[in-house]
């Protein structure tokens, strides 16, 4: 995926793919994805619950959110929405935010991109759901990617949490 004026070597970052099957319908699983009473259950690390959740769904519209740790930190972040297709795709880009919901830095990775553009995809078989989510920056410089490149496994474990609590989400949804 090119994403504008990059070295020959980052423009063919395919950027970061995960994917997992759910035992739920689809159309319940896109739900958790876009409905804010839903999302609060299960969206970020485990240990972090959601104190604040806003959803506008519809392209342009943005998922605005805060996590807070066992300590007490904020750490805000935000979706902006740029295809929605019900039930089956929605395509983001996410970005670290402050309370306002501009865009800010990752608070413990100065060079992590400021945006990451993200396709969602839900294909059912058998009431499963499997999602795939492919990321990939947006206007990075080449420090950015690859650093981006760089923790594509450390993304990958600290989503394993993430879908272990849509997993649990879900069974009792």
């Amino acid at each position: 995926m090119t994403m504008g004026n990059e070295s020959a070597t980052a423009s063919v970052e395919p950027g970061l793919l995960i994917t997992r099957t759910f035992d739920a319908p689809r159309a319940l699983v896109f739900k958790a994805w876009t409905e804010p009473e839903r999302l609060a259950q299960w969206w970020g690390p485990k240990g972090f619950p959601m104190t604040s959740c806003t959803v506008d769904l519809r392209p342009g519209g943005t998922f605005h959110y805060c996590l807070q740790s066992a300590a007490g930190n904020e750490m805000w972040g935000k979706f902006v929405y740029r295809e929605i297709v019900e039930p089956e795709r929605i395509v983001f880009v996410t970005s670290f935010s402050d309370a306002e919901g501009n865009i800010t830095r990752h608070p413990l990775s100065p060079e992590w991109p400021l945006e990451i553009l993200n396709t969602l995809t839900l294909v059912e078989h058998d009431g499963k759901t499997t999602l795939t989510l492919q990321g990939a920056p947006v206007s990075a410089t080449e420090s950015e990617m690859a650093t981006f490149s760089a923790n594509h496994d450390n993304v990958r474990k600290g989503f394993e949490g993430t879908w272990k609590q849509l997993e649990e989400y879900l069974a009792h949804a």
